[in-house]
C-alpha cells in the first residue's frame, strides 16, 4: 500500500474516501454533518462509523466519520485502532484510495499510517478467487512530516512480516523456512545473519534445544540477525530472543486435539524478533541489537525425548525433561546463554509459553517477568507508549523450589500451580545475572475473532515494543 503525506486543507483532498475522527460530546458542522449529529446517528463513540456519500464542499467522493471517543482520551494508540477500523471498513466498499485526517501532530500521524496498514492485512493467502479487497493508498492529511509517515510504514509493515510469517502453515513453513525468510530479509536490509545448524549447535552443547527436536524429520536451526549502528558506544547491547516452534504437537506428552491446528502459532515469538528486526535495521536506533530465535518441530516421533530424560543445557546444567510439551523454556535456555556468551548485556525473550498466562491475564496482556527493575521499566515504558499492555508479573525467590528435581539440576516444570511463574523461573536460571525480561505472550500473539480494526489471526505483538525499547535506549 502506498503511504503519503497531504498537507492541504481537508476539503481539498481528492480521495475515494476521506475519514475523519470525530468525538463524543462535539458537534461540528463539517461536509454536511450537523443533521446527523442533531438526530444522533453521530454520537462519535469509539468505532461507530458514519459514510457520507457526496459530502458537502469535500473534493473527496465520500466522508466516514469514525468515533474516536472521548477526546481526552484520544491518543496515539487510539489514532492507530480509528484508522485501523477506517482502512477495514472502506476497503470492504471495495476502496482503493483512502484519506485520512490527523489534526494532533506527529506521533498521530504514525500511528494513524500503521492502524491503516495493519488495518488492510487479512490472512487469505491461501484462498482461491480474485476476490480479495485491499488499499492501495494511504494518505494522511496534515501538517505532519513525510518522516513520520515513513516510520509508520516501517514499522507496520514489519509486523506485517512478522503476522505473515506466524500465518504460516507448518507443512509450508517449517525451521529451515524461517531460517530462509529471516536471510532474505536480512539481506534486502543490511543485517547480518548466521544460521546455527544441528552440528554446531551440537558443538555448543545446546542439549536442551537439541532434545526438543528429536522427534521429528525437520533439522532444528538457530537464527541469529544482527544490527550494528554506524557508532557503537559500547555500553549496551541488547539480545532480542524469540521461541519458534513452528508446530507444537506437544511431543510424546501429546496435546487434545481441539485447537491443535493453531499450535502453528507457537513461532511468534521468533517471528516477533526477526520482524522487530527489519524495523530496526531501518530505523537504525544507536544501540547494537542481535537477535536469536531457536527453531524447532515438536513432534512424537520414534526419536522423539520422553518424560523422564535427562538433557544437559549449554550452560553445562542438567534438565529433567518432565512434560515434553514445555518445550519452549528448553530451546530457550540454550539461546539466553548463546546470546549471553554473545556479547549481550541486555536480554528480552518473547516466547508463546505458557497456558498459565492466560489464565491469569485473559488475552488482554502480555505477561512480563524480569530479573532486573530497571531493564523491567523500560520494557513496561516502551509497552505503554506503545499500546501493547503488558502486566509485571512476580519472581519470587520460592518459585525455584516448585522446579526442584531428585535426579537433575532442576525439572523443566514445575506443577499445577503458579505455571507463568515458574516457566520464567526456569528460564532466569539461564539468563544468570544479565538483566533480562521475559514476555509470556501466548495469550496476545493470536486472535480468535476478528476485530474492527484487525483481521482474525496473528496479531505481531509484541513488535512495536521491541522496536520502541531500541530506540528508545540512552
Amino acid at each position: 500500500m502506498r503511504i503519503t503525506v497531504d498537507r492541504r486543507p481537508a476539503e481539498q483532498i481528492d480521495a475515494d474516501a476521506l475519514a475523519v475522527p470525530v468525538f463524543e460530546g462535539r458537534k461540528e458542522d463539517r461536509f454536511g454533518s450537523s443533521d446527523l449529529y442533531a438526530s444522533g446517528e453521530v454520537t462519535g463513540k469509539l468505532g461507530e462509523l458514519t459514510l457520507i456519500h457526496h459530502p458537502n464542499g469535500a473534493a473527496a467522493k465520500r466522508v466516514l466519520l469514525v468515533g474516536a471517543g472521548k477526546p481526552d482520551q484520544f491518543d496515539p494508540n487510539v489514532a492507530r485502532r480509528v484508522a485501523g477500523i477506517a482502512a477495514r471498513y472502506l476497503k470492504q466498499k471495495s476502496l482503493k484510495n483512502v484519506a485520512f485526517l490527523t489534526e494532533n501532530g506527529e506521533n498521530f500521524a504514525i500511528s494513524a499510517v500503521e492502524g491503516a496498514i495493519l488495518g488492510n492485512f487479512d490472512p487469505d493467502r491461501y484462498k482461491s478467487g480474485n476476490d480479495r479487497k485491499s488499499l492501495d493508498s494511504f494518505t494522511v492529511v496534515g501538517d505532519v512530516s513525510d518522516a513520520a509517515a515513513e516510520q509508520g510504514r516501517i514499522i507496520a509493515e514489519a509486523q506485517n512480516f512478522t503476522r505473515t510469517l506466524v500465518n504460516e502453515p507448518a507443512n509450508r513453513l517449517g525451521p529451515s523456512g524461517v531460517a530462509e525468510a529471516a536471510r532474505g530479509m536480512a539481506e534486502q536490509h543490511g543485517l547480518e545473519c548466521e544460521v546455527l545448524d544441528e552440528t554446531r549447535m551440537r558443538e555448543l552443547g545446546m542439549g536442551a534445544l537439541l532434545g526438543v527436536a528429536m522427534g521429528s524429520a525437520q533439522p532444528p536451526c538457530l537464527i541469529v540477525l544482527r544490527y550494528r549502528p554506524a557508532q557503537d558506544s559500547g555500553k549496551a547491547h541488547l539480545g532480542l530472543v524469540g521461541k519458534g516452534v513452528t508446530f507444537d504437537t506437544g511431543g510424546i506428552s501429546i496435546k487434545p486435539a481441539e485447537g491443535m491446528e493453531k499450535m502453528k502459532y507457537d513461532m511468534a515469538g521468533g517471528a516477533t524478533m526477526i520482524g522487530a528486526m527489519q524495523a530496526i535495521a531501518q530505523l537504525k536506533p544507536a544501540i547494537p541489537v542481535t537477535a536469536f530465535i531457536p527453531c524447532v518441530e515438536n513432534m512424537p516421533g520414534s526419536r522423539a525425548q520422553r518424560p523422564g530424560d535427562i538433557v544437559t543445557a549449554m550452560s553445562g546444567k542438567t534438565i529433567e525433561v518432565i512434560n515434553t510439551d514445555a518445550e519452549g523454556r528448553l530451546i530457550l535456555a540454550d539461546a539466553l546463554v548463546y546470546a549471553r556468551r554473545q556479547g549481550c548485556t541486555h536480554l528480552v525473550d518473547a516466547a508463546t509459553l505458557t497456558g498459565a498466562i492466560v489464565v491469569a491475564l485473559g488475552h488482554l496482556r502480555v505477561g512480563l517477568f524480569s530479573n532486573n527493575d530497571a531493564l523491567r521499566d523500560r520494557v513496561l515504558a516502551a509497552a505503554e507508549t506503545e499500546g501493547e499492555r503488558t502486566w509485571a508479573m512476580p519472581l519470587d525467590e520460592e518459585y525455584k523450589d516448585y522446579l526442584k528435581s531428585a535426579f537433575a539440576d532442576l525439572a523443566n516444570v514445575g506443577g499445577r500451580w503458579g505455571g507463568a511463574c515458574t516457566a520464567a523461573m526456569f528460564l532466569r536460571e539461564f539468563a544468570e545475572e544479565t538483566p533480562w525480561v521475559h514476555l509470556d505472550i501466548a495469550g496476545t500473539a493470536w486472535i480468535d475473532d476478528e476485530k474492527p480494526h484487525l483481521a482474525k489471526g496473528p496479531s505481531g505483538l509484541p513488535l512495536r515494543t521491541m522496536v520502541r525499547l531500541a530506540l528508545d535506549w540512552k
